[in-house]
Formats: C-alpha cells, structure tokens, sequence
C-alpha cells in the first residue's frame, strides 16, 4: 500500500455483506433456479417501479437482488458489466461446482472455507489491474489480500484483467448488474467516494421510509449502489 493511501478514511459500512443485484426477463425460470437448485431462501417483494419486481433472496449473509423487468432488457453480449461470476460457500458440495443460470451467468459453489470463501466472492473482469486495485483500496475501503483478490467487509473480489472488457455504459441488462454496499451515511460515503475518482452513477434520493441510495462507477464504468437501509440504522434523514 502506498504511504499516501494510509490517510484515506476507509468506508463505515452498516453491515459487512455487499449484496449482488442482476436483471433478467426470466422470472419464473430464475426463481426455480435460485431458489431450488442453489437454494436460497426467498425474503421479500419489492416494487421499484417502471413496472420492475425485487424479488429477494438470503445470500450467506448478503441479498441476492433478482430484478425482473417487463420490459425487453439488451442481452449481455450487448451490454456486458465486469461482474462475471458469483462464487459462493455452501455446506453442500465437496468441491467446486459451477452452474449456469437461464440466462447463462455463471455460479460456483464452493465447501465453506474453500480458498478463505466463507460466505461469497464475485469475480471481476477489469480492465486494468492497476486501477482497480487503487479502486478498491481508496474508494472501497476493501483489504487487499493478494495482488487479484480484495475482502470488503466478508465479501471477497476476484479481479482478473482483460484489455477486452468493454466499458460498462448502461445499468440495464441481462445479468449480474450491479454490487450494492450497506453504510451509516449514505450523503458522506457518496460524496467521499466521488472525490476520491469515482464516477457518479446518480445521485443521492430517498425510495420513501426503506432507503436513501446512490450510485457510483468504477473505472470501467461498473454500477456500485450505495445503500442507507432504515432497518439497518434507523429513521432516514429528512
């Protein structure tokens, strides 16, 4: 870590799980596929508007976002992001075993504690190694463990480096879209995160009493939502 970096404050995270948001046209198919065949545990509905259902599912900790929306959404060749692969830890398979959902995004299961995955790991293709580690250090907050690999909070990130991924231009589309990070202060860590180099996705509102959201961009253009959940830390500012 350079010397320099040792006086950013680091992100004060509300709780220590990043969720994993995806969209799809599929609902019936994902629903069975998550739900029975990885088997997590449906939580919650959530309407959020422009005729799109959160259906929301307990993810080791995290929530599996699974955003259907009625509307056509552009294929993942035509609107790829960075986050390739979902691992996660499950106390149901000895080894390794990766799986594709009806859209085709990849999911790995993996013993809890293989390679340190307790809970889960997203694996994510960047352009330059570089910037994303000092992305992931200053902006995230997250601990490098190795050259490729990053700990926020529990959530492990796998980055590996492709000069041909695209940059990501659009929140819209088939796949895994966006990581969202619970915080204290959503005002704060936005506004920090922007003048540390983020790209600004939009800005901060309130979704009613539930939240105060925004979101920012990596270096790639990827979508990283920063969430202030009233359950999480009491009643929203006015």
């Amino acid at each position: 870590m350079k010397r320099d970096e040792l006086a950013v404050p680091l992100m004060r995270l509300a709780k220590p799980y990043i969720d994993v948001g995806m969209q799809t046209n599929q609902r019936e198919r994902q629903c069975e596929f998550w739900g029975e065949t990885i088997g997590l545990t449906f939580e919650s509905l959530l309407k959020v508007g422009g005729g799109a259902h959160q259906l929301r599912h307990g993810l080791n900790g995290s929530v599996f976002k699974l955003n259907h929306l009625r509307q056509p959404l552009p294929s993942r060749r035509a609107a790829p992001t960075g986050y390739q692969g979902l691992i996660i830890g499950v106390d149901y398979v000895d080894e390794p075993t990766t799986l594709f959902d009806p859209d085709g995004n990849r999911v790995t299961l993996v013993p809890v504690g293989y390679d340190q995955i307790d809970q889960i790991a997203v694996e994510w293709v960047v352009t330059s190694l570089g910037a994303h580690q000092r992305f992931c250090r200053q902006v995230l907050g997250a601990e490098q463990v190795h050259e490729r690999c990053f700990v926020w909070g529990e959530t492990r990130l796998y980055l590996s480096e492709s000069a041909n991924q695209p940059n990501c231009d659009q929140l819209e589309g088939i796949g895994f879209r966006y990581l969202t990070v619970q915080v204290f202060d959503v005002d704060h860590e936005h506004h920090r995160a922007i003048e540390l180099g983020a790209i600004e996705g939009s800005a901060v509102r309130t979704l009613g009493e539930t939240a105060r959201i925004s979101f920012i961009r990596d270096p790639d253009g990827n979508w990283i939502e920063i969430s202030q959940r009233a359950s999480l830390t009491g009643p929203l500012p006015k």
